[in-house]
């Protein structure tokens, strides 16, 4: 079952309002069943382009994750990379940055944590936050020393912004290949999942207050969002604003653009020389004899 997913792709230029994105679709699965179908059968595919990317060794692919929370970022990367050969492949969570990374321009952090080429990389947050939380909470900026009216109002956000694309459009340009998911949850779907965090004791470590408290900026970070989706979405560094009311729809959305990804790289094994191929013979031959 192939999903169309470019109906979440948003395009380069594009004006974002996320009112005008839906947080849930129809279902791209008929049953419980079909989704387990589908999800294995991605997940099976994704094993098998990961082979063939590591063979290859020409590429290196990052996929960034953002979301508010409750949203399913975690259960997404768990579920859809749960087939993944983890030697090829790091995940990469950010919290607050550490006061030697305060000490470093906003991207330095995460740089440093970039795929190899062959490997797959994920980002659970990323240098998105510095233009997102941040954007909501300025005063957080305080911590970062910076200086002059270039790094103040508007001019800040637009610097950050023209930094990020170029950087993406550097990764391009040697060949690591980008793509950007913001799992699109609905107010009411993340009051209902804080909830059942709350209510099943299995969940309860999941729960912070904090959570609540950043709640109460839902409009600031919606147009926050919507003000980077809108700059920072391009046609080598795409966004994707996946509906993530219905979890299992999420997975299988990510899952399959995860696999269009890799598939689009055009992905072979390396050719064996005819050297080589004589040098295997004669090693085959040997141990033959033995």
């Amino acid at each position: 079952m192939k999903i169309d997913t470019e109906e979440f792709r948003v395009g380069a230029g594009d004006k974002v309002s996320l009112k005008d994105w839906t947080t849930r679709v129809e279902p791209v699965y008929k049953s419980k069943e079909q989704y387990h179908k589908v999800l294995t059968d991605h997940i099976a595919r994704l094993s098998a382009l990961q082979n063939l990317l590591y063979a290859d060794n020409r590429f290196a692919v990052l996929f960034i994750f953002q979301a508010m929370d409750a949203a399913g970022k975690d259960g997404a990367i768990k579920h859809v990379m749960s087939g993944v050969n983890p030697q090829g492949c790091q995940v990469t969570s950010y919290k607050h940055p550490s006061a030697a990374e305060l000490q470093h321009d906003f991207l330095w952090r995460t740089t440093r944590n970039l795929p190899e080429r062959g490997n797959i990389g994920i980002f659970n947050r990323s240098y998105y936050e510095e233009v997102l939380i941040l954007r909501v909470h300025p005063e957080l900026l305080l911590a970062e020393g910076l200086s002059g009216a270039a790094n103040s109002g508007e001019a800040l956000w637009e610097g950050r912004y023209r930094s990020i694309v170029d950087f993406e459009n550097h990764l391009y340009r040697n060949d690591t290949r980008v793509v950007k998911f913001f799992l699109h949850l609905s107010k009411e779907e993340q009051r209902n999942r804080f909830l059942d965090r709350i209510d099943d004791p299995g969940k309860n470590w999941k729960f912070s207050a904090a959570d609540i408290e950043e709640r109460k900026f839902w409009p600031q970070y919606m147009e926050a969002y919507e003000q980077c989706l809108s700059a920072t979405s391009t046609e080598h560094a795409p966004w994707y604003a996946v509906p993530a009311d219905d979890k299992e729809d999420a997975r299988l959305i990510v899952s399959q653009i995860i696999v269009d990804t890799l598939e689009a790289l055009k992905l072979c094994y390396p050719k064996t020389s005819a050297e080589k191929h004589a040098e295997l013979a004669k090693i085959r031959a040997a141990l033959e004899k033995e």
